[in-house]
């Protein structure tokens, strides 16, 4: 299979190697009942000495800057209680978290969640943090140029491959919130 850009060696429908991605990643593909078929998310082999965007794109080639975007968790707070939430943001841009992100989740303050707590809420790897299987009653904001894009480059959950899904797919996911802005 050929990925809609990008040139990887291995390349598949996710769909097919459910057993690759994150497990909350796999049993969201499994159950996805989005207007976009999960069949058209792909996802492509990658080596995990390269999962970080900007290590990513020197490696796999700078025609992959302007397709890829970044899913970051961030967490605000408001009085004793925290919310967690993902950003999905263009690589090129960095999450405004004290402004679009702390507005939009209502809180008083607003930052990035510790590591340890990504990866624990998330079951994710560190660096490979994807919006798809993310726990269900989270806020995932996401910038609306990532949905404009016809195809999104992400993380798998693991730091081992990328997925490749139709940027309107996002849209699609639970408790997904479109946004102008959010990535500055």
């Amino acid at each position: 299979m050929q990925a809609p850009f990008g040139n990887f060696d291995d390349a598949a429908p996710a769909t097919d190697r459910l057993d690759d991605l994150a497990a909350p990643v796999a049993n969201a593909v499994r159950g996805w009942r989005g207007e976009v078929g999960a069949a058209r998310f792909i996802l492509v082999d990658s080596d995990p000495r390269w999962a970080d965007t900007a290590a990513f794109i020197e490696h796999y080639g700078a025609d992959l800057v302007g397709v890829s975007a970044n899913c970051v968790v961030v967490a605000g707070k408001r009085g004793g209680a925290a919310t967690l939430a993902a950003c999905v943001v263009p690589s090129t841009t960095k999450v405004d978290v004290n402004g679009a992100v702390r507005r939009q989740l209502g809180a008083r303050k607003a930052s990035f969640a510790p590591m340890d707590t990504a990866t624990g809420e998330t079951g994710m790897e560190y660096g490979g943090i994807t919006p798809v299987g993310l726990p269900a009653d989270w806020p995932v904001l996401i910038d609306s140029s990532v949905v404009a894009l016809p195809y999104v480059l992400l993380g798998s959950g693991r730091r081992r491959g990328k997925l490749i899904v139709p940027g309107e797919a996002l849209a699609e996911l639970p408790g997904a919130v479109v946004m102008e802005g959010l990535g500055i």
